[in-house]
């Protein structure tokens, strides 16, 4: 009760805050607000967890309430402004997940990950592209479509529709700092899988140009732009681990500073030479934790005490720049797309557990990973729209939707598959 009032006092101050204007700065008083904002966020996240939900699902449940769809308290310009660290909070969120990614403790199931993963996509793919080719005439994207156009568009919305999210499964596991076969599998499959799909996603771009028309010869190869940023990310990652791998293990001092820093440079460098952070990161966590383990113990328990206040920032930020109005415009739609997208993830992912040899205790669970959606599928949805603005924006519009019902269904089915296998804490152990 007495972090319910204070929640309910926090909100009231930055109701005032942001409402009544300030004579002395001639405006609203912003960065007051957002402090407000943060504090109130991490007390929703706080009751979240009391009620045995992820905290990450309450900072996103504060910022959507919060934000200018709905209180308006987050206004436009405060979302864009919490919105400024994404890059730094993906890669340090990315940098955690690379830390606890060991080869020689995954090396054994390895090959059953990628099995899981292939398999499960491979069926999503058999079972989606039919249902979206008989649902085509009343989907609202591009109805008269017909004959190879139809199937072209068909796989690129089922690639979409398909995508994972690996930074809100970071996250997740980040926040409820979470250890053992469900997460490392998850988060594994996730990474493989959404690596997979951005390629697939290439070819389908082509599929969809040269069907209508639009390809050329003098078209750059979407393919071997992504594969420069696939590549090139986790080469570019490597380096900048190695680098810090070196000082970790003969300077060690200042570690948090040095990791911002670093998260930094990856954030902020790594898009100017067309890399992707997350993968940057994700390689950078991996090498640290693979060639220097004793130091990456040290470096992740700095990670770990930073981690509060950027998923605090990432995800309300994130909650509060969830388009409503798109989901309001298209719910019906997205609702059914949406269930059938979980009913099918959860057959595919169980029918690959069983094929790939994965123990029934974690392979039962698996799905319940898989469903959240956020930056990848956004970023693919945005190169869909740019490229075909006539119908690449009724797919967006869609997406956007897609995306704001699993950014909180997802979550919350992780955390209680995680809460079943007895997985939360477990990072708070020795290994």
């Amino acid at each position: 009760m007495r972090r319910l009032a204070a929640l309910g006092i926090t909100i009231a101050v930055v109701w005032v805050v942001v409402a009544l204007p300030n004579p002395a700065s001639g405006g609203r008083s912003t960065a007051l607000a957002l402090g407000f904002a943060l504090i109130a966020a991490a007390l929703t996240g706080t009751l979240f967890q009391r009620i045995r939900l992820p905290r990450v699902s309450g900072y996103l449940v504060f910022g959507m309430i919060c934000g200018p769809y709905l209180a308006n308290i987050i206004t436009r310009p405060m979302a864009r402004d919490l919105q400024l660290v994404n890059g730094l909070a993906i890669a340090l969120i990315a940098m955690i997940a690379g830390l606890e990614l060991n080869y020689a403790r995954l090396k054994p199931r390895l090959g059953a990950m990628t099995r899981l993963g292939s398999i499960t996509v491979g069926l999503l793919y058999a079972a989606m592209i039919p249902l979206l080719w008989i649902a085509w005439p009343w989907l609202p994207i591009y109805p008269e479509a017909a004959g190879v156009t139809r199937l072209a568009l068909t796989i690129l919305l089922t690639t979409v529709i398909v995508s994972f999210s690996p930074t809100v499964t970071i996250a997740v596991i980040a926040d409820t700092r979470a250890r053992g076969p469900l997460s490392e599998m998850v988060l594994a499959v996730v990474v493989i899988t959404d690596l997979a799909l951005i390629i697939l996603f290439s070819i389908a771009m082509q599929f969809v140009r040269w069907s209508s028309g639009a390809a050329t010869a003098t078209d750059v190869s979407l393919l071997a732009r992504l594969l420069w940023e696939i590549i090139g990310s986790f080469a570019f990652g490597a380096m900048v681990g190695a680098l810090f791998a070196l000082y970790l293990r003969h300077v060690r001092r200042e570690v948090t500073i040095v990791l911002i820093g670093v998260c930094a440079l990856l954030s902020e460098l790594g898009p100017r030479l067309h890399f992707e952070p997350l993968l940057a990161a994700l390689a950078a966590g991996l090498v640290v934790e693979n060639i220097a383990q004793a130091s990456g113990d040290e470096l992740k328990e700095a990670v770990e005490r930073g981690a509060l206040p950027v998923l605090i920032v990432f995800f309300a930020g994130a909650g509060a720049s969830l388009h409503l109005d798109a989901l309001a415009a298209i719910g019906v739609t997205a609702a059914v797309v949406s269930a059938v997208r979980l009913g099918l993830i959860r057959g595919a992912s169980n029918v690959a557990a069983r094929v790939a040899g994965v123990d029934p205790a974690t392979g039962q669970y698996v799905w319940m990973g898989l469903i959240s959606q956020a930056g990848v599928t956004l970023g693919l949805t945005i190169l869909v729209a740019r490229e075909f603005p006539d119908w690449g924006l009724r797919v967006q519009s869609l997406m956007v939707a897609l995306i704001a019902l699993h950014e909180l269904i997802g979550p919350v089915l992780f955390r209680a598959a995680l809460a079943r296998t007895g997985e939360i804490g477990r990072m708070d152990e020795p290994r």
